[in-house]
């Protein structure tokens, strides 16, 4: 039989038992041991992810029914079977109604019907994870389309957007936290529903001026109205809620122990963070300040956003101001400059990346002489200049 590469974790109270189990798979699959589901749970947050989970039934003071209904809320794409030797009709479906299981042995449990009961489980794994993927990069592909193609309404707007996620993502990597691409979209889309203001409002909100009292309020709409918009797409509920609460503060709103409503929560909360870093940049702090600034407010944030806000841009001195001509103009460059066409109407925005839909954009007004001589960018520097 083929060897698997996925991790699988053993857990009973008996360490004998499991010295058994990984004797007997040793050979087929890569397994990992735990004396217990106190001991489990640990080993899964420190060690995990595991593609499946085989637990047994009885165990003291937290049975295999509670163990794994706590392994689907801590990891809920990992496959999960339970190994008893009660049979009976009514733990079995407290089993698969409590704990999602996705198979039941009963002991004694020979190593072929084992094996092949593993080898299911991690088929199922794979075919979760395969399809989470496919979907995830789909979505993400078409809203960052989406993305760019609204950044041709709102330029400002959605040059915010690009640097919302590039914080979040930041953030993300440093918190280590499941499911980063639910906090990115967030944060891409958080200004979405900017488009239906006027260009110079966004402007003026950005730089820290006082709209009138109607625009104010429009303004003051577009989270909800971004979530109204995004809420009805599937698996984009959350995100909208994150999205929806981005200026509102926080408070409970359902049992914080969920886990969906522990990190609708926590997105809320860091939207609000980068969106306050973001305005403290865009208006002269420098990210250190901007981060200490930040934690005034946020008195218990955590170190790892802290550091996280301050090293956002850490290439920002492995680039070089320059000017090109659009021509030259390469994926990566950040704008440094706002484009505008001769009629003063903003196409791009300052600090927006280059993109290829960007570079496609500059060189159509290009042509038709709506914008006129070089871009200032900033562009990493060329071996050359580094030497230097």
């Amino acid at each position: 039989m083929e060897a698997k590469s996925e991790l699988i974790l053993l857990v009973d109270d008996e360490p004998n038992v499991l010295l058994g189990y990984e004797r007997i798979l040793r050979n087929e699959f890569k397994t990992h041991s735990a004396v217990g589901g106190a001991d489990a749970l640990n080993s899964i947050r420190k060690r995990g992810p595991y593609a499946l989970v085989l637990s047994d039934m009885r165990m003291p003071d937290m049975d295999g029914i509670q163990f794994l209904t706590e392994v689907k809320s801590l990891a809920p794409d990992t496959t999960r079977i339970i190994l008893s030797g009660y049979a009976d009709v009514k733990t079995a479906l407290s089993a698969v109604n409590e704990g999602n299981v996705f198979r039941f042995l009963t002991k004694p449990c020979s190593k072929e019907v084992l094996a092949s009961t593993l080898t299911a489980g991690i088929g199922q794994y794979r075919l979760i994870m395969s399809e989470k993927e496919l979907l995830e990069k789909t979505l993400m592909g078409c809203l960052t389309v989406l993305n760019e193609v609204l950044s041709m309404a709102s330029p400002t707007a959605f040059s915010r957007a690009i640097r919302l996620r590039r914080y979040m993502a930041h953030i993300m990597t440093a918190l280590a936290t499941p499911n980063r691409w639910k906090f990115e979209f967030a944060a891409m889309l958080s200004q979405l529903a900017c488009v239906t203001m006027v260009p110079e409002s966004i402007d003026d909100i950005y730089s820290g001026k006082q709209l009138p009292a109607k625009e104010q309020a429009l303004y003051n709409l577009h989270p909800s109205i971004a979530s109204d918009l995004l809420k009805t797409i599937p698996r984009m509920e959350s995100i909208a809620w994150m999205i929806a609460h981005q200026h509102k503060a926080i408070t409970v709103d359902g049992d914080i122990r969920n886990r969906e409503m522990a990190e609708m929560r926590l997105g809320a909360e860091l939207l609000q963070i980068i969106l306050a870093f973001d305005t403290l940049v865009r208006r002269g702090s420098s990210r250190t300040e901007a981060a200490y600034k930040i934690t005034r407010r946020h008195p218990d944030l955590d170190s790892r956003i802290f550091m996280a806000l301050v090293e956002v841009d850490p290439d920002d001195r492995e680039k070089e101001k320059r000017t090109c001509s659009v021509e030259e103009l390469c994926a990566g460059m950040i704008i440094d400059q706002e484009i505008r066409t001769d009629g003063g109407s903003l196409i791009i925005a300052r600090n927006q990346e280059v993109t290829p839909f960007l570079i496609l954009k500059l060189k159509n007004y290009h042509e038709k002489g709506a914008i006129i001589g070089d871009v200032a960018v900033l562009a990493p520097k060329t071996r050359a200049a580094s030497a230097i």
